[in-house]
This record gives C-alpha cells, structure tokens and sequence, in this order.
C-alpha cells in the first residue's frame, strides 16, 4: 500500500514539473519575441495595457540608442606576449615567492 502512495506522489510531482517546464517554455517564447527600445511611446492613458520595458543598459550606447554590434571583441596577440602578461599576473599575486627563477 505505501508504494502505490510513493508511486501516486511521484506521478504528481512528475506531471507539475512537467506543466511548470511547458509554461516556462512558453513565457520564454513569449518574451524572446518581444523587441526591446523599438516600442513607441503610450499615451497617458495606454501605459496600464502597455508597459514600457527599459532595455540593458550594456545594450545602449553613450547615446541612449540601442548597439547592433557583437559584443564579443578578440584580440590577436602572440604567444609570447600571452605567456609574458601571464607571468606577470603570477608574480604579482600573493601566493608567489619574492624569488623568480629563470627558464
């Protein structure tokens, strides 16, 4: 008899995380559809039906206006220039003995 209520429970808990899963996959359509900054201004009267949604401020520019740039920017450097800015942070951490051998 107690196996059936675990396996009674577990069934529900199973079908609520389930519905939980599909409504949040929905909401997140939902919102990925939405434009940000695009939206124009409601009248006084419109802003209950219409909220306005303030975008990132990382995806404004000095401007206000919203960047349609990757933001992703890599920089080519050598290995030798890599392998000396590393070396750098390791002698400038607290961890590193006052004595540097060298290579």
């Amino acid at each position: 008899m107690l196996h059936l209520i675990y396996i009674l429970a577990f069934t529900i808990l199973a079908f609520l995380a389930v519905g939980n899963l599909i409504r949040n996959l929905m909401t997140l359509g939902i919102e990925s559809q939405r434009g940000y900054g695009t939206q124009k201004s409601p009248r006084s009267g419109d802003r209950s039906n219409n909220p306005q949604y303030a975008p990132h401020p990382e995806l404004l520019d000095e401007f206000g206006n919203m960047v349609n740039e990757p933001f992703l920017i890599m920089r080519s450097i050598s290995v030798e220039d890599a392998r000396e800015q590393l070396d750098a942070l390791y002698r400038s951490s607290p961890g590193s003995s006052s004595e540097t051998r060298e290579e």
